[in-house]
């Protein structure tokens, strides 16, 4: 990998405890994402995607092995340190949007940054800047329930850019959206993410999502494997649902 890797997994293994037993999920995992680049993850339900997601941004530790991002080892943090590691290094895109129903487009875009110690006033200029950005200027006082499924990812993914992270990570963007409204939804977060820099880990079920990527991985027995492909790009797979 040319460029330097911002986010490593080294010999990551995480099990859940259901009951009297105890599941892996993860085994002996290890995977670099470089700075800058775009990667999709596949592979079954159930197989760890989402559980990889949580696991580099924090949300959850691995049982054994380290996940170092940005040159930290987050595991090693206080649940009190990796709250604050990522709300300065990562943004987050969900499937089903999780945005604030009582909460205004404009206010629910905002509230990140005001938890990271922005003013009002800086919060909303910098959530008004990026709602242009995702085309919904003019509609900073509507209530999500008021837009459509592209336009609450949509709004999303501002409220995910808001602190200019340099990590997004997206657990199946365009999942709850039809073919052309994920389209869309694909091609704002390529630019955004792009343009700037930013490193890009999508988890997708999609071959078409997947083939926007720079490289795919897919998850086998616990396992990142990546997906070699001629010229350096990554042969897709469709990976069913």
């Amino acid at each position: 990998m040319s460029r330097n890797p911002i986010i490593r997994l080294d010999r990551v293994s995480k099990d859940y405890t259901e009951g009297a037993e105890t599941r892996r999920v993860l085994h002996e995992a290890s995977a670099s994402f470089a700075e800058g680049e775009v990667v999709a993850i596949q592979g079954r339900s159930g197989s760890g995607k989402s559980t990889l997601l949580n696991l580099v941004a924090g949300i959850d530790s691995p049982t054994t092995g380290e996940v170092w991002v940005a040159g930290t080892c987050i595991n090693r943090l206080s649940p009190a340190d990796r709250t604050l590691f990522r709300r300065d290094h990562l943004g987050f895109v969900f499937q089903f949007f999780n945005l604030i129903p009582t909460l205004r487009v404009l206010e629910n875009v905002q509230l990140p940054a005001e938890l990271r110690g922005r003013s009002p006033g800086e919060a909303a200029e910098r959530a008004r800047t990026l709602l242009g950005e995702v085309g919904l200027a003019g509609r900073e006082s509507s209530f999500p329930d008021r837009l459509s499924g592209g336009e609450q990812q949509r709004v999303a993914i501002a409220r995910a850019l808001v602190q200019d992270p340099r990590i997004l990570l997206a657990d199946e963007p365009t999942g709850n959206l039809d073919d052309i409204t994920g389209e869309g939804v694909m091609d704002l977060l390529e630019r955004l993410t792009r343009g700037a820099g930013r490193t890009l880990v999508l988890v997708t079920h999609s071959l078409q999502v997947a083939s926007r990527a720079d490289r795919v991985h897919t998850i086998e027995d616990g396992r990142v494997v990546p997906l070699p492909g001629p010229r350096g790009r990554t042969e897709l797979t469709q990976v069913p649902p």
